[in-house]
């Protein structure tokens, strides 16, 4: 299937307008409800009595009253309750679910679906035991307050967008009652999230003081973004398109020799796609990846015999020595990543010439990640060392023998690959991730959602540690010059400038120097609440990533994503600039849904974008490369009709 650009938010005024017209159809159906209540009640003189109630109906209808349905001064925390219905359907359209529903948030110890307890708004006391904060919209909506509601603003329209079990809106009826329940549910987020009332000293306590802009971005210093900004990417054309017409082109697509489970893009001529039971050789174009090449087996013959290595399915290539061999690493079983070894492939033979063991002090250890040194390392053809991370060590494995001598395959035991480098932290630093810039510094994302930067000097204390907004980091990625870091949770994505002026009036990064207290605040990349909807329920972000660059004075163009079967892409210009439409009147952290989505039959495996090398005259953008399980295709992000 093609490319297609985010669907546009529904204007719920037009809902508004159509209600006030049924209202008058139901005029007749309300006043039958109270037509028992005194009818000259609001008068001061006494009327004429009528000879019947049915003439007093007849007069009345004949009146076509419309009282305003912006007033209601009987419902506490009133809102008006839309539905979105028809999904992603010509016939999709925003329904009216309740003209007048009351709001509260409480808090209980109850799941959502569970039988829960009379509970009082905002009654802080819910018992012992752990409890949050829960949104509740009259007898239908009840749901934890978390990123998981994909809580989207609409300062103008007095409205908010949030998924429950459903698509559903909320329209205000004054700027004062939006305003209360906004900051009412940022406070009850941050409780649930972080176990800390929101407040002043509780934020210093959860971001530190050098970081206090994160929880008040108003304050954080913002011109670091418009700095950072790359004159080449200024031109109109670089925007992401919104019209049809000007969406992502697929090129190629064909089927996989078998399940492909990661892409390992090349720079030079070729591309892998690894499966189940091998890697399939594909050609690199100007359009994409296309052609099918040499297949290498994983059969028995390609491993050595009595190995101690798991032979499942490998989880991650790395290509090395100028893309002339790969480094393949299988999990130790399918719940966790962390693997005691990996092998060695000679593409050009299509052999697995050495298994390699992780061990530091005679004693074998896990990985559960592998990075090349930098940015553009696989291109090096004498490489010999990449980098390595597990939940609390970071390190750069050697592969060369430590007296300088080829080891003898044939009589040795598996060799052990030589501790370069590296540090194991003390416990609690739940590493997940990691990335290399174009001079080799790395980024890390943790657990507890901190990011770290380590110059590439050192690796046993972070130059700059950014605290976590409350999600883990499951994936991060970092431009070649180290200006940006992009972070992905479940529920959204955070970029993040690491630019800072030092006390010397000098620019720098926070990878070689602390950054104080003029940091800027992150952006955030999330879907609307109907594309999260449409995206799947259980569907999470997976796999953040810049294009690709590996040249310093080129800037990265945009940044693409996986979700379910949605392949979605930011253009980087756009998330940058300050003035982007999307910015407007938000509080809090800067939120970017200006996006375009690639839409496949089946679940996506993997986004990238080729190196930038082929990108054409007539796009400036190199290919975008989307696999399935059982496909792969290629879309140019071209800008012509």
């Amino acid at each position: 299937m093609g490319g297609a650009h985010s669907r546009e938010d529904l204007d719920i005024s037009d809902s508004d307008a159509e209600d006030e017209e049924q209202e008058g159809e139901e005029e007749e159906e309300d006043y039958q409800d109270s037509k028992d209540d005194t009818p000259d009640r609001s008068s001061g003189r006494r009327a004429k009595t009528p000879s019947s109630l049915d003439e007093v109906e007849a007069k009345l209808k004949a009146l076509k009253l419309k009282y305003p349905s912006s007033q209601n001064p009987s419902v506490k925390n009133a809102v008006r309750l839309y539905l979105h219905v028809g999904a992603n359907t010509p016939k999709s359209k925003w329904i009216t679910s309740e003209k007048f529903a009351s709001y509260s948030f409480v808090k209980t110890s109850k799941l959502d679906g569970q039988e829960e307890e009379d509970e009082d708004e905002d009654d802080e006391d819910a018992g012992e035991g752990e409890s949050w904060w829960v949104l509740k919209v009259g007898s239908k909506i009840r749901v934890k307050v978390s990123e998981e509601t994909y809580l989207k603003t609409f300062p103008e329209q007095r409205r908010v967008d949030f998924v429950a079990q459903g698509v559903w809106a909320m329209k205000f009826f004054s700027d004062e009652d939006y305003k209360g329940f906004v900051t009412k549910y940022n406070d009850c987020l941050f409780e649930n999230v972080y176990g800390f009332e929101s407040n002043e000293v509780n934020k210093v306590k959860v971001y530190g003081k050098d970081f206090i802009g994160w929880a008040n971005p108003e304050i954080a210093d913002d011109s670091m973004w418009e700095d950072a900004d790359d004159s080449l990417l200024k031109s109109p054309e670089a925007s992401t398109p919104v019209r049809a017409s000007q969406d992502l082109r697929q090129e190629f697509e064909e089927a996989a020799n078998d399940g492909i489970q990661s892409l390992a893009l090349g720079a030079l001529d070729n591309s892998f796609l690894v499966g189940n039971s091998g890697i399939q050789v594909v050609k690199n174009f100007s359009h994409g990846i296309h052609g099918k090449g040499v297949y290498v087996n994983f059969d028995t013959e390609s491993y050595r015999s009595g190995s101690s290595l798991v032979h499942s399915t490998p989880k991650k290539a790395l290509l090395m020595r100028a893309e002339t061999n790969m480094l393949l690493m299988s999990p130790m079983d399918v719940k966790k990543p962390h693997s005691t070894g990996l092998h060695q492939l000679d593409i050009e033979t299509g052999k697995i010439v050495t298994e390699w063991r992780f061990e530091k002090d005679g004693v074998d250890i896990t990985m559960r990640d592998i990075a090349n040194d930098s940015k553009g390392a696989q291109l090096d053809p004498s490489g010999s060392t990449f980098l390595g991370l597990d939940d609390n060590r970071l390190c750069r494995w050697d592969m060369r023998d430590r007296k300088g001598m080829v080891q003898n395959l044939a009589t040795a035991d598996t060799p052990v690959l030589n501790w370069a480098q590296g540090h194991q932290f003390s416990r609690g630093t739940n590493f997940q991730c990691f990335a290399s810039t174009g001079d080799g510094s790395i980024v890390v994302g943790s657990l507890d959602g901190k990011i770290r930067l380590y110059s590439s000097n050192s690796m046993r204390q972070a130059k700059t540690a950014f605290p976590g907004l409350g999600s883990p980091i499951t994936h991060v990625d970092v431009t070649f010059d180290g200006k940006w870091i992009l972070g992905t949770t479940d529920t959204y994505l955070i970029l993040i400038c690491t630019l800072f002026t030092d006390k010397d009036g000098k620019m720098k990064t926070g990878f070689n120097g602390r950054m104080g207290n003029r940091i800027a605040a992150p952006r955030l990349l999330k879907l609307s609440p109907l594309d999260s909807q449409l995206a799947g329920v259980n569907n999470k972000f997976r796999s953040a990533q810049f294009s690709w660059v590996t040249e310093n004075g080129k800037q990265e163009r945009h940044l693409v994503a996986t979700v379910g079967k949605f392949s979605v892409i930011w253009n980087f210009q756009q998330v940058k600039n300050g003035s982007h439409e999307c910015y407007r009147n938000q509080e809090g952290l800067k939120s970017c849904y200006c996006y375009k989505i690639v839409l496949k039959d089946d679940s996506i495996v993997d986004s990238r974008f080729m190196h930038d090398k082929f990108a054409v005259t007539d796009s400036p953008d190199a290919p975008l490369v989307i696999a399935t399980p059982l496909k792969v295709s290629s879309f140019s992000m071209s800008s012509r009709r």
